[in-house]
């Protein structure tokens, strides 16, 4: 872990490399997204922008839950903000990345029970080539190591509206396994109000 903070493969990158990333021997869940934005860059908390809220209200939870590292994994497909495309955009996780850290980290995780793959990028490395919407719809058939997610930025509002399933279907199936994965260890004490 010590190792992946550290990082220092793609010192070119336009704002330095700062690996975000949370990883947990106790987590049962896993979220790989792409690679960070801007703002998540300069905070260093993974999901820290409105995707992140999106992505919490499609699972049901609170940050709370979202960020406590003893039940849930953050690892993007980059782990540093890539930079900007040219005609705009934030450019695509850096291709060495996923397969420098994601074997050793995963090793980290031996309790994992669920991954959700956010986006193209974690779909393509561990679902193989496809369209995400393609992915997202044979979501059952992952199940119930895997569970695709479109990304929850803004322009998935409209792909949402044409696909009435996603909210239907999926969401309640997501939020179910979440809720189930996410629950204190048993014997653990609810803390006192």
């Amino acid at each position: 872990m010590a190792e992946a903070r550290a990082c220092l493969l793609c010192a070119d990158l336009p704002l330095g490399p700062r690996p975000v990333l949370r990883v947990s021997r106790t987590a049962r869940l896993l979220i790989v997204g792409q690679a960070p934005g801007t703002k998540v860059h300069a905070s260093g908390i993974p999901w820290n922008d409105p995707s992140g809220a999106r992505l919490r209200d499609w699972m049901g939870i609170g940050p709370d839950v979202f960020y406590d590292s003893a039940r849930i994994a953050i690892v993007p497909m980059g782990l540093c903000y890539p930079g900007r495309l040219p005609q705009g955009g934030d450019a695509p996780p850096r291709a060495l990345c996923a397969p420098t850290w994601h074997p050793r980290l995963l090793e980290l995780m031996p309790g994992l029970e669920l991954t959700l793959l956010v986006g193209s990028y974690a779909q393509g490395r561990y679902l193989g080539r496809g369209p995400v919407a393609q992915h997202v719809g044979a979501f059952r058939q992952h199940l119930p190591r895997v569970l695709p997610l479109p990304h929850p930025s803004w322009r998935t509002l409209a792909w949402e509206r044409r696909n009435p399933w996603f909210g239907a279907e999926l969401l309640p199936v997501l939020r179910a396994r979440v809720a189930e994965l996410t629950l204190p260890a048993r014997g653990a004490r609810s803390p006192r109000r």
